[in-house]
């Protein structure tokens, strides 16, 4: 899979499980570190924890290996690095706290139901 096709899959996969306020930033132009941010929150630790299994689920399935997991144990802010790809799942209040929005708010938002030529031309500006 490419690397938009596993954010669209993330993006997916945490729709499903009802992750809150789901941002994709595209951060390619910006960062070496990686291609895109995912961030969501959950309702509570459990909910957050789901999330995280899904993500794992949904990128193992796909081949694509996690370099490396931060936080797994608080349940508060897990950070999955695919690489290209740097999923965030928050609780609520971190999320608030840490306000990732605003720190990469130089990155490009991806609305995920654009159609593929139009987030093309996107990528280009």
């Amino acid at each position: 899979m490419t690397t938009d096709e596993l954010m669209k899959a993330v993006y997916n996969a945490l729709t499903e499980k009802q992750g809150r306020d789901i941002t994709v930033i595209d951060i390619h132009e910006i960062s070496t570190l990686a291609d895109y941010f995912i961030i969501t929150h959950g309702n509570n630790t459990p909910h957050v924890e789901s999330l995280v299994d899904c993500v794992q689920e949904t990128m193992d399935k796909a081949g694509a290996v996690c370099k490396s997991v931060e936080g797994l144990r608080g349940g508060r802010w897990v950070l999955l690095d695919y690489g290209d790809i740097v999923v965030n799942v928050f609780s609520k209040e971190d999320r608030m706290f840490y306000d990732l929005e605003r720190i990469w708010r130089d990155g490009k938002l991806v609305d995920i139901g654009a159609p593929k030529a139009e987030a093309s031309e996107e990528k280009k500006d």
